[in-house]
C-alpha cells in the first residue's frame, strides 16, 4: 500500500518512512490504564492521541489490529517492585474486593472515553485474564537464561541480558547513569543486581489476587503482562508500541528487555510517546494539587478552573497540540480552544444553509486537501491540520455571508472534505450545541416570523430589539434575498 506517512520513532530518535511488516495490515499495541482509581488527564491525552492514529491508519485504508491492554493485577506502588500492590491498597480503603475496584475504575474510563469519544480498541486484554501466557513467557525467559528464582520469586537477570543486548537502546541513557541512581542492595534483597526487576513475585499470606505458579503462588510483575498479550495477539514483532513518556524508562525498557529474552528479537519496530501534561506552565500532578480529573474540567468544578469546559472542547483543545508536545492547561488556553471549537462547529453547521450559485470561486478544496494529508502524513501533525480547516472555516463563512460563490459539486466536495478530517480523522463532532439542532431551528423561525412582522409594520424598535439581544446570547441574524438566516457566533 502505498503512503507518504512518516512518524517519530523514539528508539531511534529520528523520523522514519512508515513501512509496516506486513504492507496492508499494522499491529499496534498502546499501554492501557491501571484501573485501581479514576483515568486522570495524562492517561486520556495519551489515549485520543493514539485514537487520532488509530483514526489516520483506519483512513488510509489499513487494516488496524489496536491492542490496548488493561491493568488490573501486579502492579505495586514502587516501580522497583516495592511497596503495597495498587488493587489491594484500595480495596482495603474502600472495603471492597480487589476485582469489585477493577470493575468500578474500568467502567469509569470506558465512560471517560466514550465522551472523548474515541474508537475502541480492537481488543482489549486484561492481565488477569492473561495469567498462564505470562507464566509460558517467564518460562522460556529462565530456559533462555535470563531470568532466575528466588524462594517464589522469579527476577530478571539484567546482567547477563546486558552482555548481549543494549538495555539503554529506547532511552540512550548510559548503563553506568542508571546504576548510581539505584540504590545498593540490602543485605536481604534477593535480587543480584540492582537493575533486576520482578518477572513473578510470591505473594504473601495477605495478599488476595494469587495464582498457582512453577514458583510459587503469587502475581506477575508489571512489565511482563504487556509483553505477554502484545507477544499473543500481533506477535513476537509488530509494528507500534504507544504509550506516554514517562513509561519510557522503566516499563517499556524492561519490555524491550522481556520480548529479546523470550523472542530473540526487539518487539515493535516503532515506538511512539506522548508527552506530559502541564498547569499554567507546573507539571501536573495530584501532589502538588494542579491534577484534575475529566469530571473536574468537564464540570469546571476544580479550584484552578474558571468553569468546565465540553468533551469535545477538551479533545480539541489536546489536539491544538502535536502528540509530543507539552500541553499547558490554562483557562486562558482552554477559552481559546473552547472559542475555535465552536468556530469550526458553526461553520460546518453553515453548510446545510449555503444556497450553491452556478459559479464556484469560493474554495480550493483540492489545494487544502493535500495541505492536510502533508500534516497528518507528517508524524499525525494535527495543530497543522487544524490550521488548514480554520482556512476553511473562513471560506464557508465568506460564501455564506455572500462574497465568495461555490456550486453544488464544489459544495458536495466541501462537505465530504470536512467529514473526512474533522469527524473521521479528528473524532470530532459538535456536543455542546454548536449547530443547530431541529427544536432550535423550529424556535428561531417563530422568532424570525414575530421579527419579520414587526418589520412590515415598521416597528423598527422591537426588530432591533430582537436582533440585539439574540446577538447578546450568540446568536446573529442575516437578512438575504432568500429570507433572514441565523447562525452561532
Amino acid at each position: 500500500m502505498e503512503n507518504n506517512l512518516v512518524l517519530y520513532n523514539t528508539i531511534t530518535r529520528k523520523k522514519e518512512k512508515f513501512d509496516p511488516i506486513h504492507p496492508t495490515m499494522v499491529g499496534m499495541y498502546v499501554c492501557g490504564p491501571t484501573v485501581y482509581s479514576d483515568v486522570h488527564l495524562g492517561n486520556c491525552r495519551t489515549f485520543v492521541s493514539f485514537d487520532l492514529i488509530f483514526r489516520y491508519l483506519l483512513h488510509l485504508g489499513y487494516k488496524v489490529r489496536y491492542v490496548r491492554n488493561i491493568t488490573d493485577a501486579g502492579h505495586l506502588e514502587g516501580d522497583r517492585d516495592e511497596g503495597d500492590d495498587k488493587f489491594a491498597k484500595k480495596a482495603k480503603l474502600e472495603q471492597l474486593e480487589p476485582m469489585e475496584i477493577v470493575q468500578k475504575y474500568t467502567i469509569g474510563f470506558h465512560d471517560v472515553l466514550r465522551l472523548f469519544n474515541t474508537l475502541p480498541p480492537s481488543i482489549e486484554p486484561t492481565a488477569t485474564g492473561h495469567i498462564s501466557e505470562q507464566i509460558e513467557m517467564i518460562n522460556q525467559i529462565i530456559d533462555n537464561g535470563y531470568a532466575y528464582e528466588v524462594n517464589g520469586t522469579v527476577y530478571f537477570d539484567v546482567e547477563k541480558y546486558v552482555k548481549k543486548y543494549d538495555y539503554t537502546i529506547l532511552t540512550n541513557r548510559k548503563l553506568e547513569d542508571l546504576l548510581n541512581n539505584t540504590r545498593e542492595l540490602g543485605g536481604q534483597d534477593e535480587k543480584k543486581g540492582r537493575l533486576d526487576f520482578a518477572l513473578w513475585i510470591k505473594a504473601k499470606p495477605e495478599h488476595i489476587m494469587r495464582w498457582p505458579s512453577p514458583w510459587s503462588v503469587g502475581f506477575p510483575g508489571w512489565h511482563i503482562e504487556c509483553s505477554a498479550m502484545s507477544n499473543k495477539y500481533l506477535g513476537a514483532q509488530f509494528d507500534i508500541h504507544g504509550g506516554g513518556m514517562d513509561l519510557a524508562a522503566t516499563h517499556h525498557t524492561n519490555e524491550i528487555a522481556q520480548s529479546e529474552a523470550c523472542n530473540h528479537t526487539s518487539p515493535a519496530k516503532y515506538w511512539m510517546h506522548t508527552n506530559m501534561l502541564t498547569v499554567n506552565g507546573a507539571r501536573m500532578s495530584k501532589s502538588s494539587g494542579n491534577g484534575f480529573l475529566p469530571q473536574e474540567l468537564f464540570t469546571g468544578s476544580h479550584p484552578l478552573l474558571e468553569r468546565g469546559y465540553s468533551p469535545m472542547s477538551v479533545r480539541f483543545f489536546m489536539l491544538q497540540a502535536h502528540y509530543r508536545s507539552t500541553l499547558d492547561f490554562s483557562n486562558e488556553a482552554l477559552d481559546a480552544a473552547d472559542k475555535g471549537f465552536k468556530r469550526l462547529m458553526n461553520a460546518i453547521a453553515l453548510l446545510d444553509k449555503i444556497v450553491p450559485s452556478k459559479a464556484n470561486n469560493g474554495i480550493d478544496i483540492a489545494g487544502i486537501r493535500q495541505r492536510c494529508y502533508a500534516a497528518m502524513d507528517d508524524d499525525f501533525n494535527s495543530p497543522v491540520l487544524i490550521a488548514e480547516l480554520f482556512e476553511v472555516v473562513r471560506a464557508i463563512n465568506s460564501i455564506y455571508d455572500g462574497k465568495a460563490a461555490i456550486n453544488q459539486s464544489g459544495l458536495d466536495d466541501l462537505k465530504s472534505f470536512m467529514t473526512t478530517f474533522v469527524e473521521d480523522v479528528l473524532g470530532l463532532k459538535d456536543d455542546n450545541g454548536a449547530g443547530a439542532s431541529d427544536s432550535m431551528d423550529a424556535l428561531m423561525d417563530v422568532i424570525i416570523n414575530i421579527r419579520n412582522t414587526a418589520k412590515q409594520n415598521k416597528d423598527f424598535a422591537t426588530s432591533d430589539r430582537i436582533r440585539e439581544e439574540l446577538s447578546s446570547l450568540g446568536i446573529q441574524l442575516k437578512d438575504s434575498k432568500e429570507g433572514t438566516l441565523w447562525n452561532k457566533i
